[in-house]
């Protein structure tokens, strides 16, 4: 069984399953523990395709982010996170600006933690579905200047945005918020294209069991 971080001995519960651990044991990475590779192994006994599957929307933000560096974009907002291993953001572009989202406390402790010592990288907590809240946290705009292109990461993560608040909406506001060649980046297990309406589509993906885009905004 993995140790828990020092840093975050007084925060994690490790008997409790967690979402973002479970996800980095899908994606073979070490931050998960005994109730995460429990819950994760019973998952998949329902749905084997769930590690494949995660680990494809993983190489897909990888092949994501290297096209809008190519591009000339240097800053990065992801959200809906997770623990930043295994290939994230920073990882792939260790020269970038990145700002990771998440919601869930645990998530962030670890992350914060984790990125210890990357002085381009953070990680906050807010709420990818409550844009407002994620444009004006204090520790996005330390990090990124939203006025020069940067980059909406929303990998997998609309799933969790629900009717109510409206996945168009979400979508929505954080696309009329990105400046001229800023990208947006979404991979969704329902067609994308509407989410990237006005935007420049580029790069097609391809992603087992769901649709993936990669839209960029053009001068107004």
């Amino acid at each position: 069984m993995a140790a828990v971080p020092a840093f975050a001995r007084y925060e994690v519960d490790v008997r409790r399953p967690n979402a973002a651990r479970i996800h980095d044991f899908y994606l073979g990475g070490a931050h998960n523990y005994a109730a995460d590779r429990a819950f994760a192994k019973q998952a998949v006994r329902i749905d084997p395709e769930l590690p494949l599957v995660t680990r494809a929307h993983r190489s897909f933000l990888r092949h994501a982010v290297r096209h809008c560096w190519a591009a000339g974009v240097r800053q990065f907002l992801d959200l809906g996170s997770g623990i930043p291993t295994c290939g994230a953001t920073h990882q792939t572009l260790p020269d970038a600006r990145v700002v990771y989202v998440d919601s869930d406390p645990v998530t962030v402790a670890f992350a914060r933690g984790l990125l210890r010592g990357e002085p381009r990288t953070c990680a906050v907590e807010a709420d990818l579905r409550r844009p407002e809240q994620v444009l004006r946290h204090p520790g996005v705009l330390s990090h990124l200047d939203l006025r020069e292109p940067y980059a909406v990461l929303m990998v997998d993560v609309l799933r969790y945005v629900d009717d109510t608040t409206g996945q168009g909406r979400v979508v929505r506001r954080y696309r009329h918020a990105l400046p001229a060649g800023g990208f947006l980046v979404v991979s969704h297990p329902a067609p994308v294209e509407q989410l990237m309406e006005g935007l420049s589509i580029e790069a097609p993906c391809v992603v087992p069991g769901a649709y993936a885009g990669i839209g960029r905004k053009g001068r107004i």
